[in-house]
């Protein structure tokens, strides 16, 4: 019996030892780690650098935007109606011409001699019709013979202005005044009928297709200024009107399409272009505006940091309301006011009352552009 109590005695010693042993364990690290998280929930946190801005007013007007492309007022490809070999070539390529200028003319020689035949033989027949109607008056000859050289006569002169006809086919003007492309066709060439030649545009004025969502219907009228922007002049806007709109939606996107017209004198703007259209739809307003940068979009509402203080800068958490965005800027309707500066970048790193500095290299500064026009690449 006393061999088994001091076995008792021994485990239960044992057990007091570990359990000892096991606290002062998890003792220890709950220490060392309730001094680490205080040591870094009171630690200074480093200055964030940040670009900046102060919120400023303009006078904007609600736009609607759409995407379009530049059509000539008249363009087509030139072609032969006839087939022959091309005996000159009369113009420079992108030339500019004037309606009715020969362009191309086509080998007449076989047309020439059979026009001159068929001069002849009408000649002959007018002059057989001639003979004919004193000796019918005199009732030597039958009103029929008269009337069969009066058809001779008609038949040969329908013939001769066909020849006529096939004769100035064969030379080839300009339909409208414009610019001549690249001559697909060389000197000494035998072309087929449909043959192209060379293409003509004329671009002064330029038209501009587009299509607008069918919501949009009451906003637009005949008359209406237009800006349109292109790759090409990236720092250009180009100012026109609408000039005609479709009579009806298109079903399958339930949009319209609407053409407007450009002046073009200096050829900047060239059929095919793609190009970004802007219409204003709406009376001027004064909005104020900061850089979309500055703006952290949640969940909960849009949030920017304001800076505050003159030597030693914090930035304070504040949420604001937005409307309208143009380019780079977007509106501020609540939770700014005019001429406060604000964060416009680095906001990841920043919280309430984080210590900030300014850079103000401008290489760094985010775009902040209402009408921003990227350079291509």
């Amino acid at each position: 019996m006393k061999g088994k109590a001091s076995v008792t005695k021994r485990m239960v010693l044992m057990l007091v030892l570990s359990i000892i042993v096991f606290g002062l364990i998890f003792g220890l690290k709950a220490v060392g780690t309730y001094s680490m998280n205080n040591f870094f929930d009171n630690m200074p946190a480093p200055t964030a650098t940040i670009t900046a801005t102060e919120v400023s007013e303009e006078t904007w007007r609600e736009q609607t935007t759409s995407i379009g492309s530049f059509r000539a007022v008249n363009g087509t490809h030139l072609s032969a109606q006839v087939g022959g070999v091309i005996t000159s070539i009369q113009f420079e390529n992108g030339t500019a011409v004037e309606e009715g200028d020969v362009l191309v003319t086509l080998d007449t020689d076989i047309d020439e001699a059979e026009r001159a035949r068929l001069a002849a033989q009408l000649e002959i027949a007018r002059t057989e019709a001639e003979r004919l109607k004193p000796l019918a008056e005199s009732q030597n000859i039958s009103e029929s013979d008269v009337a069969r050289a009066e058809s001779e006569v008609a038949q040969v002169s329908a013939a001769l202005q066909a020849q006529d006809a096939l004769i100035r086919q064969k030379t080839i003007r300009a339909p409208f005044s414009g610019t001549l492309g690249i001559r697909q066709v060389n000197l000494g060439e035998y072309v087929a009928p449909g043959t192209p030649l060379v293409s003509l545009q004329s671009t002064d004025p330029i038209y501009l297709n587009f299509t607008l969502p069918e919501q949009r219907i009451a906003d637009v009228h005949l008359g209406m200024a237009i800006t349109a922007s292109v790759d090409a002049y990236q720092n250009e806007l180009f100012t026109g009107e609408i000039t005609a709109l479709a009579p009806q939606v298109q079903e399958s996107t339930r949009s319209i399409e609407i053409q407007a017209s450009f002046a073009n004198a200096e050829a900047k703007l060239m059929p095919g272009m793609f190009s970004r259209v802007a219409l204003d739809i709406a009376e001027p307003r004064s909005v104020l505006v900061i850089p979309r940068t500055a703006v952290q979009f949640n969940p909960f509402g849009n949030v920017v940091y304001v800076i505050s203080g003159d030597d030693e800068l914090q930035v304070q958490q504040r949420l604001i309301k937005t409307g309208q965005v143009q380019g780079d800027l977007i509106e501020v309707s609540e939770g700014l006011e005019l001429g406060e500066r604000i964060a416009t970048s680095g906001l990841l790193k920043l919280r309430n009352n984080a210590a900030v500095k300014i850079n103000d290299d401008p290489d760094v500064q985010p775009p902040a552009e209402r009408e921003p026009r990227p350079a291509n690449r």
